[in-house]
């Protein structure tokens, strides 16, 4: 197993990042939670990883936290979930806001994941409740620039005119007053 990745980023484009080890170009898909807190091309990165053999596939899935692994783990060994829908769900969502709605029976928040739907919920609840790492379920400080940067990667925006948006973005309005504006932006250039 390969347990984790020390290296330079090459390349980075959705839902993967190359990380060069001394030589060697590691592809690594990686959710958004993640691929958002990476640093920028050229820079040094540390990755947490879980590497799956498969018949016709070898795939590597990185994070930043030893606790997003665990719980894509648990995810992916429920019947009927694959790891695009395990990094579906940790791009949704953080850590500690994924094992509250899960502690706390929260369907309608899990339907709103892309590739969930209400049985999935029932499944993800039934099989989870208890098994998943015990960590902080406080929402860490964010003054929603991440997950408006999230929001317009996600609408087609490039990596870089996300993060130009997001950083020009107001602190006083909502996250969708924020989306509305860059779409809006986006329409008249």
């Amino acid at each position: 197993m390969i347990n984790h990745l020390i290296g330079i980023i090459t390349e980075k484009s959705l839902p993967s990042v190359i990380v060069d080890v001394k030589g060697v170009g590691y592809q690594v898909d990686v959710p958004m939670s993640t691929y958002s807190e990476l640093p920028e091309k050229g820079e040094k990165v540390k990755l947490i990883t879980h590497f799956i053999v498969r018949e016709d596939s070898h795939q590597l899935f990185g994070f930043l936290t030893k606790e997003e692994r665990e719980v894509f783990k648990e995810i992916i060994k429920i019947a009927g979930i694959g790891p695009r829908v395990g990094l579906g769900i940790l791009s949704s969502y953080s850590v500690s806001e994924f094992i509250s709605d899960i502690e706390s029976d929260n369907h309608d928040a899990l339907v709103r994941i892309p590739g969930i739907g209400k049985k999935t919920s029932e499944r993800l609840t039934l099989e989870l409740r208890g098994k998943l790492p015990k960590v902080a379920v406080t929402k860490p400080e964010n003054d929603g620039k991440t997950d408006l940067l999230n929001a317009l990667i996600a609408l087609g925006f490039s990596e870089k005119e996300a993060n130009l948006k997001s950083k020009n973005a107001s602190n006083e309005v909502s996250l969708q007053e924020n989306i509305k504006e860059a779409l809006k932006d986006h329409r008249n250039n």
